[in-house]
């Protein structure tokens, strides 16, 4: 489990509470279907990100949704219970943000997968491959955007997170393999017409699987990833202070199978898809998307994409990290539609 590194890249409480106020506010991640009024005094109450008294304090309030939800399931009212569940694992789930890298976070994480699970039953069921990134694993993937599109939708956890069965790496895309042999083996979706979308970290990934498994996928987005100048060291050292709420780092170096701040300047320098020589390989259809003021990972990663390769799309919002506008998420799905299907939705 990664350990927080003191010093390396540790900022005040005070910025902290604030970022993640405004993420409340605004129901960013990780605070998808929380309450504000709940929240709000929970952080002002807090004085630090030490991850026992973090997860303890929020998995606290899941709890009574959790009872709130059992016996509306036994009282039959199924859209109670879906609702109290989901309530409760996204406590969980900010439980254990921005990863689960201590007993009382993993334990978090654990509730959050049985809540959402629960809360699943009374879904409907619902092809994109679609992942996200480090704080956020295939539960918080928002999908209706592309079932009201007619594609099915795929799920997964990228290496290093989530019940992934394999840590970030240099060549952990072999996970992609199991994943795609599964797809086409299943009579009800269409192997032959896959896309694949990854959000943040899980950028990283979409790009390389748009290289690696050009031949099986017609298309991928890279939404807010990194390639290449995301792993120097001045940059880690300046993104600690970002728009990212606390401990960037050290999440990265867990996923990556690493355990510290230090751990992961000195070796993810690796990853950078530049140096292994993948940009310069043929690749998929690739949208490119994210904010030109990103502070996260940095748009010369972008920039470098374009500038190796096939051609790619892209489209730069002037804002953060991922480019959230109330258009990216849509324009995304429509690209994707648009290239599994020929077709101009």
């Amino acid at each position: 489990m990664a350990k927080r590194s003191e010093g390396a890249g540790a900022r005040r409480f005070e910025e902290v509470r604030e970022n993640m106020l405004v993420r409340a506010r605004a129901h960013r991640n990780p605070f998808y279907c929380t309450r504000y009024d709940e929240v709000e005094p929970l952080l002002r109450r807090l004085d630090s990100v030490e991850p026992e008294a973090w997860a303890k304090a929020f998995s606290a309030i899941a709890e009574p949704y959790e009872e709130k939800a059992a016996r509306a399931e036994a009282a039959g009212d199924t859209e109670a219970a879906k609702e109290n569940y989901m309530l409760a694992y996204n406590y969980h789930h900010v439980g254990w943000y921005p990863a689960p890298g201590s007993p009382g976070k993993a334990r978090a994480y654990q509730r959050s997968l049985e809540n959402y699970l629960k809360a699943a039953r009374y879904a409907d069921p619902p092809l994109v491959v679609i992942w996200g990134g480090i704080d956020a694993y295939k539960e918080e993937r928002q999908v209706d955007l592309y079932l009201a599109g007619g594609m099915a939708t795929l799920a997964v956890d990228i290496p290093g997170t989530g019940e992934a069965p394999l840590a970030g790496s240099m060549d952990a895309e072999r996970m992609w393999d199991e994943i795609f042999d599964w797809v086409a083996g299943r009579p009800d979706l269409d192997g032959q017409r896959m896309a694949v979308v990854g959000a943040s970290t899980g950028g990283y990934w979409a790009a390389k699987v748009a290289h690696t498994h050009r031949d099986r996928i017609r298309a991928a987005v890279n939404h807010g990833g990194m390639a290449h100048y995301a792993f120097a060291a001045d940059w880690i050292a300046k993104a600690q202070f970002g728009e990212y709420p606390f401990e960037l780092a050290e999440s990265l170096a867990m996923a990556f199978g690493l355990s510290t701040y230090e751990e992961w300047v000195e070796q993810s320098p690796k990853l950078s898809l530049l140096d292994q020589g993948i940009l310069d390989e043929p690749c998929a259809p690739l949208l490119l998307v994210n904010g030109v003021k990103d502070s996260v990972f940095p748009i010369t990663d972008m920039y470098l994409l374009l500038e190796h390769g096939s051609p790619k799309s892209a489209r730069f919002f002037p804002v953060g990290h991922m480019g959230r506008t109330p258009e990216t998420e849509p324009m995304i799905a429509r690209w994707v539609q648009r290239e599994l299907t020929g077709l101009r939705p």
